[in-house]
């Protein structure tokens, strides 16, 4: 017998006690534990019969649908049985009441499972939301091994845990939801879906800050993670995966937030568009590419004088690096000033971009609010913009120009490279940004 000192928040490991952990810096969390020495003596285990991939059958996966098209295209068609599924996402962002619609759409036997709210607080949630609850049963528990024997002798077809920071193990020392925690229940759960028949769906909080037992630690561990985005001022959410190993992590589901819960929107591409706004400067619309879909977003800019000795670069939906490095690219070839200038950048509706397609429309909106001169409301902007101040070539534009002929736009600016046979009407091509500024605001 061996005595070590864990930490009960990292998992940390010393040889004595101490009274702060030099891993994350938490004071009073090393505890004493005792380490078995390993049994030499014991024999090593035998050998398995092995397969070869020639001799198994391919059959098609039977997936679990729900019914909601946005919750099945980020899972690659539905739930995947025998599989653990980890839905993350920031408190009061959704993640409960996403679960209990999906489960209610089902139509199979599910077990929820709850620390958190106890049997009446669930129901009154199911009255709010519409939903019968026919083909659900509640289990109020936090011990690993109470659920998992739960879930053995009733054989749910799909299992719901709510959420995994509250669940504990015995057989570790530490706290509800540390790592070390949090570790061992997704390897008990992911061993009791592999041996059922049962798929199990965990929820999982992430905090502001990115607090180390959150689903970060879970992502290894489990076949799929989705995470909710959205904030509390505005009432679209976005679903999205970021692993899955039964499918695509390209698509993105969008769902709004209502008061009878959430609801599927099943054609989004202009749902961050403002219809009846006015032609106002710095304003310029791109269309962004999420997995099979196009979005159309409104990028805004505001330029303005700075008052103080460094100007300032503030961003919201667009990466602030991003934003710094065109601003250098708009100074040094398109000879704009921009050196005394505070530059603000937001876009509308909450819409994080990431994709380098919307350079051009970045570049032109802060353009637009540094001569006061407004963009077309009809007029749709996509390309790259290099160091160079050429404008490049960006994927699948012959699927963004035809989504943005359906919403009525009628001047089309795209990269001179990207022109096809397949390309007309309305199109104009750019070569270099100065060019495309000049072209637009003179």
């Amino acid at each position: 017998m061996k005595k070590t000192y864990l930490c009960s928040k990292c998992d940390a490991q010393y040889q004595k006690w101490v009274g702060r952990c030099a891993e994350c810096e938490s004071w009073g969390t090393i505890h004493e534990t005792i380490a078995n020495d390993k049994d030499n003596s014991k024999k090593a285990p035998a050998s398995q019969n092995v397969q070869a991939f020639s001799e198994i059958t391919d059959a098609p996966i039977a997936r679990i649908v729900s019914g909601i098209q946005e919750f099945d295209r980020v899972l690659g068609g539905g739930i995947v049985p025998s599989s653990l599924v980890l839905i993350g996402g920031e408190p009061g962002v959704g993640k409960s009441t996403l679960v209990l619609e999906v489960a209610d759409k089902m139509g199979v036997d599910i077990l929820y499972v709850s620390g958190e709210e106890t049997a009446t607080q669930i129901k009154s949630r199911l009255t709010r939301l519409n939903i019968s609850g026919e083909k659900m049963r509640f289990l109020n528990e936090t011990n690993i091994d109470t659920i998992i024997a739960t879930i053995r002798e009733s054989k749910p077809a799909l299992a719901i845990i709510d959420s995994i920071q509250t669940t504990y193990s015995s057989d570790i020392a530490s706290e509800p939801g540390s790592v070390s925690q949090v570790r061992m229940c997704a390897s008990k759960f992911m061993e009791t879906a592999k041996g059922l028949d049962t798929s199990i769906l965990i929820i999982g909080h992430v905090t502001k800050d990115g607090a180390l037992a959150g689903p970060k630690t879970l992502e290894h561990l489990v076949d799929a993670v989705a995470y909710i985005e959205g904030d509390k001022f505005h009432s679209y959410r976005l679903l999205r995966a970021v692993k899955n190993r039964f499918g695509s992590t390209n698509e993105l589901g969008v769902f709004e937030m209502r008061g009878d819960g959430l609801k599927q929107v099943k054609n989004p591409s202009s749902l961050f568009l403002e219809k009846n706004s006015p032609e106002i400067p710095g304003s310029v619309i791109t269309p962004i590419l999420e997995g099979s879909r196009v979005f159309f977003a409104e990028i805004q800019s505001l330029v303005t004088k700075t008052a103080f000795g460094y100007p300032q670069r503030k961003s919201l939906g667009i990466d602030l690096n991003r934003l710094i490095l065109m601003t250098a690219v708009l100074q040094k070839r398109a000879s704009m000033r921009l050196d005394q200038e505070d530059i603000h950048i937001n876009v509308t509706g909450g819409l994080k971009i990431t994709e380098p397609a919307s350079d051009l429309a970045l570049c032109l909106s802060i353009a637009s609010s540094v001569k006061n001169t407004p963009i077309p409301k009809d007029t749709v902007v996509m390309g790259e913009v290099g160091l160079g101040g050429e404008i490049r070539n960006i994927n699948q534009i012959e699927k963004r120009i035809a989504e943005a002929k359906k919403l009525g736009f009628k001047n089309i600016l795209i990269p001179h490279s990207s022109q096809t046979k397949n390309i007309s009407g309305g199109i104009v091509p750019c070569k270099t940004l100065a060019e495309t500024i000049s072209k637009l605001m003179g």
